[in-house]
């Protein structure tokens, strides 16, 4: 896993597919583009079914934040997807957005991908508000 290859694939999981995924594809994508770099960004939900609050394709707050930025989001109208295996195998480097979160949902569904998935922590909206962790970018 680097990023010193020429080309590659990054998958952002998070629950729902609806706020943090979805903003940090669209951001990697608008500067990988930028910058030249020929690398893409995707993003799926680890468990789609608990985002039964979540309106519409992609989070407000994301396109606000993304508009903000003077990034037009690709992928606004695309409605949230579940994650497969599929998913998982076509990508270079495997993100889930918080570990505390989605580390059991990732050794629940694909216990084969425990140890290769990369675990950050970027809070939800039940515990930090939008414009505390879109801003910590």
């Amino acid at each position: 896993m680097t990023l010193c290859m020429s080309n590659g694939r990054i998958l952002f999981l998070c629950t729902g597919n609806y706020y943090r995924s979805r903003f940090a594809e669209e951001l990697f994508n608008h500067y990988a583009q930028r910058q030249g770099v020929n690398w893409q960004a995707s993003s799926r939900a680890l468990a789609l079914e608990r985002g039964w609050t979540n309106v519409g394709p992609i989070s407000r707050y994301e396109i606000e934040a993304l508009q903000h930025r003077n990034i037009s989001p690709s992928g606004a109208t695309r409605l949230p997807a579940a994650c497969t295996a599929a998913d998982l195998e076509s990508a270079d480097i495997v993100v889930a957005m918080k570990e505390v979160e989605h580390r059991e949902l990732v050794r629940t569904k694909f216990p084969a991908w425990e140890e290769r998935v990369m675990f950050w922590n970027v809070h939800d909206i039940d515990v930090a508000s939008p414009r505390d962790t879109i801003e910590n970018d």
